[in-house]
């Protein structure tokens, strides 16, 4: 690949959400292709200068490009869309299935699995959470994701450790990956005089406020006062919630409420909601228009959810585990998918690549024909959840962190695992080898 500051990548398709209307609408002419009609993709031409993207031109003008004194990329007639942002992960539990493995599966196994490894075995030592978390950013790195949030658990005695692990692999990864930290605790952890501190010291790091929330007698006045700790602190909000198949949980109706009562005005996402699934249509529907209402983004992890929902033993599931992601979305509701666990007791499987993530996504929950905006979910829409300005866009003026593939469609994209994809960061192709397995195995046994 080339490594010129000023060069044009031709022959590419990018969808349409992508693409200003003023540069898309009076070219419409050039979209008359099946597969562009049907995937609503964009053939055209980027100019890029020094990590910009300098020009975008519809396919019909390649005559107007100077490919005499300029390098050239020609994509082939494959997909390009923006950097990957992950919106939902667990860095510091991932990659310790092979010595803390979840054999039977349930969500309850997962709970096990990470309290024996954590507390019990003291494992999660400096060097141990060092090493594992930086294994998960070279993956993601090498996938194409441009930005990450990252939920840590914050048990007292873990805290310092974790939260130093986190500042300094977001201070050494900043060129290459923004990291953002959510602290990971029972909703209880936030009251007292205890909790004032754990608040000032998740702001001390430019942190979010999270926590899991249950439904439990206390839940509302506990969010009363977290909500008061992150508006004195202009912090942001993100909840674990309804993460089982039990229609009487209902913690996002709550957050939602507690969001309308204490006028909040910062961001709120709430991570997993697959409870609104099993509910009746009215009750759904009701805690849907409060989400919208208290502008509260939802990420739904559908490969974790799939693989612990739903889970009895020597029975086959009987639902998939996902939320309503098609019934928010049309709500006006600011719906994503991100990658959750990675290779620990919660999802023995996954690599960090958002595209796997957004490929299960689309055929779990059937947001394909047509496909729409839906690729937005890992790319846009959770870079302007977690505040970024700059991520997640492809424009004229915009840093040139792209990724293409060869697939020339979406059926193409989603069949196969696309491990050839080019990977542009401020305009230069990185290498996308991926870290080695055995790089952590004097960590795991």
């Amino acid at each position: 690949m080339t490594e010129a500051s000023h060069f044009w990548i031709i022959n590419v398709r990018i969808p349409n959400c992508f693409i200003d209307s003023s540069i898309r609408s009076p070219n419409l002419e050039i979209n008359r292709s099946p597969t562009l009609e049907r995937d609503r993709l964009f053939a055209c031409h980027l100019e890029i200068r020094d990590g910009q993207i300098t020009e975008i031109l519809p396919s019909s003008k390649l005559s107007q490009i100077p490919t005499e004194s300029l390098s050239i990329i020609d994509g082939k007639q494959g997909i390009m869309i923006p950097c990957f942002t992950d919106l939902h992960t667990h860095l510091d539990k991932g990659h310790i299935w092979e010595r803390s493995p979840n054999l039977d599966g349930t969500f309850q196994g997962a709970l096990n699995g990470i309290y024996a490894d954590c507390t019990e075995q003291e494992n999660w030592k400096y060097e141990d959470l060092y090493r594992r978390m930086e294994f998960g950013l070279k993956c993601s790195y090498a996938h194409g994701t441009r930005a990450i949030r990252t939920h840590l658990d914050c048990p007292p005695q873990q805290f310092d450790t974790t939260f130093k692990v986190f500042t300094e692999l977001r201070e050494k990864w900043q060129e290459k990956i923004t990291m953002q930290a959510v602290s990971l605790v029972q909703l209880s952890y936030f009251e007292g005089v205890e909790g004032e501190k754990f608040a000032d010291a998740i702001a001390d790091i430019g942190g979010t406020m999270g926590g899991v929330a249950y439904m439990v007698p206390e839940l509302d006045q506990h969010l009363d006062r977290i909500f008061t700790l992150a508006t004195e602190r202009n912090l942001n909000l993100e909840f674990h919630t309804d993460e089982n198949d039990d229609p009487e949980s209902r913690t996002l109706h709550h957050i939602a409420e507690a969001a309308l009562r204490n006028n909040f005005s910062s961001q709120i996402v709430c991570g997993h909601c697959c409870s609104l699934a099993v509910q009746d249509e009215e009750v759904a529907n009701q805690t849907i228009a409060l989400v919208k209402k208290a502008n509260i983004g939802i990420v739904s992890l559908p490969m974790c959810n799939l693989y612990l929902q739903d889970r009895v033993a020597d029975r086959t599931p009987r639902w998939r585990g996902v939320t309503l992601l098609r019934e928010l979305d049309a709500a006006g509701v600011s719906v994503t998918l991100a990658s959750d666990n990675c290779r620990d007791s919660f999802y023995g499987f996954g690599d960090h690549d958002l595209l796997e993530v957004f490929s299960m996504g689309t055929k779990i929950s059937h947001l394909d024909t047509p496909y729409d905006n839906w690729i937005e979910s890992v790319t846009s829409r959770p870079a302007a959840l977690m505040g970024l300005s700059d991520v997640g866009k492809i424009g004229i003026g915009e840093t040139a962190d792209l990724v293409l593939f060869k697939a020339r469609s979406y059926s193409e994209l989603l069949s196969r695992s696309q491990s050839d994809r080019t990977v542009f960061r401020n305009g230069m192709a990185i290498d996308t080898t991926l870290p080695d397995y055995a790089e952590l195995d004097d960590l795991i046994g």
